[in-house]
């Protein structure tokens, strides 16, 4: 079993590769793990059946993290990401997130979109210090337990971005 890096100087063993459909059941494993309300096995193959970038995280030979984006008409939608609790805050989730939008910018992409759920507190910073600013809020995005939380909705622009550092 994969250990958790100590610091993010180690992160060049972490290896991004496209998802299959073999890699779904330890995706879907690392999300219901992570999630009150995850996404189903069906969310995660018709994101691999139309086409969207589906990437996951290895290190020593383990799915430590997945992520999803959509990519359009101008602009890159990031759909999930998610890195296994034991392996988080050593910045295998920003390494994630700067691939996908290295990847968006490529595609043509002016900005990128996501939402995100206010409690997540670790997300939101994340997000923040990677240049995303909040531009809207979905009232009642999210299943919740007892009802319903609203995302805020956070903006990034590509044109001319440079990779931030931890």
């Amino acid at each position: 079993m994969a250990t958790a890096p100590d610091r993010i100087a180690e992160l060049p063993q972490i290896e991004i590769r496209p998802m299959t459909d073999g890699d779904v059941r330890a995706v879907i494993a690392i999300e219901r793990a992570s999630y009150q309300f995850p996404w189903s096995e069906g969310i995660f193959r018709d994101c691999l059946r139309v086409g969207y970038y589906c990437r996951i995280v290895m290190l020593g030979g383990e799915i430590v993290g997945y992520g999803i984006m959509s990519a359009g008409a101008g602009e890159a939608h990031i759909l999930n990401v998610c890195v296994r609790e034991t392996f988080r805050a050593h910045g295998i989730g920003r390494a994630l997130l700067e691939h996908l939008l290295t990847r968006a910018g490529a595609t043509g992409s002016a900005e990128a979109y996501l939402e995100v759920r206010p409690s997540n507190a670790a997300a939101v910073r994340l997000y923040q210090t990677i240049g995303f600013e909040p531009i809207g809020v979905r009232r009642g995005y999210y299943q919740a337990v007892g009802g319903r939380e609203d995302a805020v909705v956070l903006k990034l622009p590509l044109r001319g971005r440079r990779a931030r550092p931890g």
